[in-house]
């Protein structure tokens, strides 16, 4: 008997910019993340994670590709993340997607990285 497939997690590759250690210094230090793994010298690709959440930052330079790039996290107690990344620095949070719940039932809101990337951070409206 074959057991099927599971998916897991998703660790998306994600464009940094041309500044590694801006980038790197973004997630740690406003996100929460911590690195678990860098390349190069200089930097040309790192790993960052907070719980179950890791996503690879890669060194590039296009500033439009970084602009049209956005996922999402799935988020246990909302509230308390967008908090925490209000006390932080409140201006990294999205100004038009603060945090709500939208229409198809998920509480959300959203940031930019230094990048440009737009990370939606999200929990399931129960």
């Amino acid at each position: 008997m074959s057991k099927l497939p599971v998916l897991k997690n998703i660790s998306p590759m994600i464009p940094a910019g041309s500044d590694m250690e801006k980038s790197i210094a973004f997630y740690e230090q406003q996100l929460g993340f911590r690195t678990i793994h860098q390349e190069g010298n200089p930097i040309t690709m790192a790993v960052v994670k907070r719980d179950s959440a890791e996503i690879f930052l890669l060194r590039n330079d296009d500033q439009h590709l970084a602009e049209g790039t956005t996922f999402r996290i799935q988020v246990d107690n909302i509230e308390q993340l967008y908090q925490e990344f209000q006390a932080k620095n409140g201006q990294i949070i999205h100004p038009n997607d603060e945090l709500q719940t939208k229409p198809w039932g998920m509480k959300e809101f959203a940031i930019i990285d230094v990048a440009g990337v737009c990370i939606t951070f999200y929990e399931l409206d129960n």
